[in-house]
């Protein structure tokens, strides 16, 4: 178990390029582990509960163990695929996750979400769409939570918006970012999920390498990218709350 310091860090005083090069080639572990033991509170990770999520949890919870254990937000759209729910409810059983949910206000299904925005908002309005579902309930859980640093599942080589990622960053709230799998590809990810029997969703196995939305994901053909299977033919690489 990872103890943490007594006198936490100062986000604002962090030599962020020093910290950057000293990371650069780090296992996702020794970036996790650094933050676990200079930010005791005010840690969360953010969870879309993609396999480089999973890798995450699984450090976090299965190996590094810190004393008070990371809280997990899931932003809950309403719109998820059945699999991805499934898999919410086995990591909390696999991990005893500290799972925070967050949706839009007042409405609780598919059904209420189109009475009170319109049918298939996503087609209409994707900007709106994931401002309600996404943004919006992103940033009242951080802020709830009062988050010091959050932790993203993003690779450099998953779009090109994501090409020049550093491991830590400073949000538009002064928050410190950390994307401990930065310069991870599929061919690091993967094999550390096989060899320490991360649970994954199924659907990677079916041709979905990204998962979002049901109904604006689909299945990726061999060549393209990554993530040609969010969003298709909107011209969109993210949803808007990594920008």
């Amino acid at each position: 178990m990872v103890s943490s310091l007594k006198t936490p860090i100062e986000i604002g005083k962090l030599n962020l390029d020093e910290l950057n090069e000293r990371f650069a080639s780090a296992h996702p572990r020794e970036i996790l582990a650094w933050c676990v033991e200079n930010i005791p509170t005010g840690f969360v990770q953010t969870s879309a509960f993609n396999v480089d999520d999973m890798v995450i949890t699984d450090i976090l919870y299965r190996d590094l163990k810190p004393a008070t254990p990371v809280p997990v937000i899931f932003l809950d759209t309403l719109y998820h695929f059945p699999q991805t729910l499934e898999l919410v409810k086995k990591s909390q059983e696999v991990y005893n996750l500290d799972l925070r949910t967050y949706k839009t206000p007042d409405v609780n299904t598919r059904e209420e979400f189109a009475a009170k925005y319109g049918e298939a908002l996503w087609d209409k309005d994707i900007l709106q769409f994931h401002q309600i579902t996404k943004i919006e309930p992103l940033n009242r859980g951080l802020a709830e939570l009062n988050t010091v640093a959050w932790i993203t599942g993003r690779r450099r080589d998953q779009a090109p918006t994501r090409a020049e990622m550093p491991v830590l960053e400073i949000d538009n709230q002064n928050r410190l970012k950390v994307n401990p799998v930065a310069y991870w590809t599929r061919k690091e990810t993967w094999p550390y999920a096989f060899e320490h029997g991360v649970i994954y969703n199924p659907l990677h196995d079916q041709g979905y390498p990204s998962i979002g939305d049901e109904p604006i994901t689909t299945k990726v053909a061999e060549g393209e990218d990554e993530r040609a299977g969010r969003w298709r033919g909107t011209g969109k690489t993210e949803c808007g709350i990594h920008i």
